[in-house]
Formats: C-alpha cells, structure tokens, sequence
C-alpha cells in the first residue's frame, strides 16, 4: 500500500471552483485500477485548507496516476485557486492491510 497525503491552501474565493474540481478528479482516480481510495477532506476550523487522502496499490500506481488526462486537467484547472504549493507527504500502511482497506 502506498498512501499519499496532499495538503493545500486554497484561496478564499477559490472554494467552491477548487472542490468542484478535486471532486471531479477525485471521481475519474477511483476508476483508476491502481487506487483503492481518494478521500478530498476540508478543514473544519479553516475551510481554505484541504487534505487528499490518496491510497494506491504501489507507488507504480500513484506514478501512473500523475499522467493521466483528469490529472494533468486538475493542475492546470487549480493553478489560480490555489494560495501556495501544495506539500505531498507519502506513507506506507502499517494497518490495515491491503484486505483491510478494500472492506472500507
């Protein structure tokens, strides 16, 4: 399992454009073979901030996801709603397993 954490800082005016957006590349990773999970979070305290829980089979799959057509559509649709770059932080599950996450 290799699970990425995406961290980013939207730009006030920019919330509404920036879920519909996730939302929709969120849809077109989880027909991804690779993906077991894409969850688009946002903070509750401050709605401005968002964390993509992304959960792949291998980090090959997290790599092919990076070329597809909804991905490369996403980056350049967010470019301007988004305040900073994004931070990527990836790990490796401890628990649960890969037979664990597919029950979920």
């Amino acid at each position: 399992m290799y699970i990425v954490h995406v961290s980013i800082l939207v730009k006030e005016q920019a919330i509404d454009a920036f879920k519909e957006a996730t939302m929709q590349n969120a849809q077109n990773s989880l027909r991804e073979e690779g993906v077991i999970r894409f969850d688009v979070l946002q903070q509750q305290d401050d709605p401005t901030r968002f964390l993509l829980t992304e959960v792949y089979r291998t980090k090959d799959d997290q790599a092919k996801h990076r070329t597809t057509d909804h991905f490369h559509k996403w980056k350049a649709d967010v470019a301007e709603l988004i305040a900073e770059p994004y931070t990527i932080v990836t790990f490796d599950s401890v628990f649960p397993d890969e037979a664990g996450w597919e029950k979920q």
